[in-house]
């Protein structure tokens, strides 16, 4: 049977070898939950590598890393206002409404699913300040965006600054963090503090990026870290054996190896878009590409043993990994420019 080249999803990758040594080093019996040494140092990783105070808690998946970190901001008769592609309104199956105890997701349309203050401000403006109407508490954004946008520093700082002036909590989806933070370029700690500028709570994805299954919520209100543990364990996201998840955290922020693993899996992207020209219905600024081709074109990329997902009916989705072979990149730029 041929073996497929795999551009589905990065999460479809699998899982670096850093990972499963650290899984191995912590395979010691320890203080169950959040009580062992490695959790204990996720605080000071964190406030390390974003040169701010924060709290960074694991938790198993992005999902409910958003919805945790969300919950902090945002109250039951409140809203969040997120792009209308956003993956807590498309791709968590009414999550944030469970976790938020109903709370509203207020849609605003962006450029390539990235928003700014004026996107936003066109939604929440009209809403009358009364009991009648749900207030906005919060707003969402994705770095990188869900069609691979990356937020740069500049644009952060207007959209925290929006927040800020509108008495609103900024929350940040982060599954793909690191390929933005790879993207504006720069070592690990300098890209890492760009990419999360003025944000209040970040949910940093480590499983698309080499990760088995802990992701963290970096929280830059620490105090906000103790509503977050309560909420945690309601959810039913309180592992008994924590220095697992945190040992996966660790090892991929030891020696930037999460910074390291994003920008090969960018560069692999950027060799498949030199192949693409205009079909390219989206800047390349992260792991993704979103590429303009016929049925019969995606079938006949499919003949050559590519795998990956059809985008509408005239479109197809294809993510890089850390694990992207360089030549499997060069074949689909070089089957994609000769269709």
């Amino acid at each position: 049977m041929t073996e497929l080249k795999p551009f589905l999803s990065d999460n479809a990758a699998p899982v670096h070898p850093a990972i499963w040594e650290a899984m191995r080093a912590a395979d010691a019996a320890d203080t169950p939950y959040d009580g062992d040494a490695l959790s204990a140092q996720l605080d000071a990783r964190f406030t390390d590598l974003f040169g701010r105070e924060c709290a960074g808690l694991w938790v198993a998946t992005g999902t409910a890393a958003n919805c945790l970190a969300l919950a902090t901001m945002c109250q039951p008769h409140g809203a969040v206002v997120c792009d209308q592609e956003a993956h807590i309104e498309v791709d968590e199956g009414g999550a944030p409404g469970f976790y938020l105890h109903g709370a509203k997701l207020i849609h605003a349309q962006g450029t390539g699913a990235k928003l700014s203050g004026d996107d936003i401000a066109r939604v929440i403006d009209p809403i009358r300040d009364d009991v009648h109407q749900v207030q906005p508490h919060a707003i969402s954004i994705t770095q990188a965006s869900e069609y691979g946008r990356s937020y740069s520093a500049d644009e952060l700082a207007g959209l925290s600054g929006f927040a800020r002036e509108r008495g609103l909590g900024l929350h940040m989806d982060g599954a793909r963090f690191a390929n933005a933070a790879a993207f504006l370029g720069g070592n690990a700690q300098s890209a890492a503090r760009a990419a999360a500028g003025g944000v209040d709570s970040l949910a940093f994805g480590f499983i698309k990026n080499g990760g088995m299954s802990a992701e963290a919520v970096v929280l830059f209100d620490p105090a906000a870290a103790d509503l977050v543990k309560y909420r945690r364990k309601r959810a039913g996201h309180l592992q008994c054996k924590g220095r697992y998840l945190a040992a996966q955290i660790l090892a991929m922020l030891e020696g930037d190896v999460w910074f390291a693993n994003a920008t090969h899996a960018n560069d692999a992207a950027r060799e498949v878009a030199a192949g693409c020209s205009d079909r390219l219905l989206h800047p390349v600024e992260a792991n993704e590409l979103f590429v303009r081709l016929s049925a019969q074109e995606r079938e006949a990329l499919r003949q050559q043993d590519f795998a990956f997902y059809d985008w509408g009916d005239d479109a197809a989705r294809f993510v890089t990994a850390w694990n992207t072979s360089e030549s499997d990149a060069a074949a689909l730029g070089r089957a994609i420019a000769a269709l």
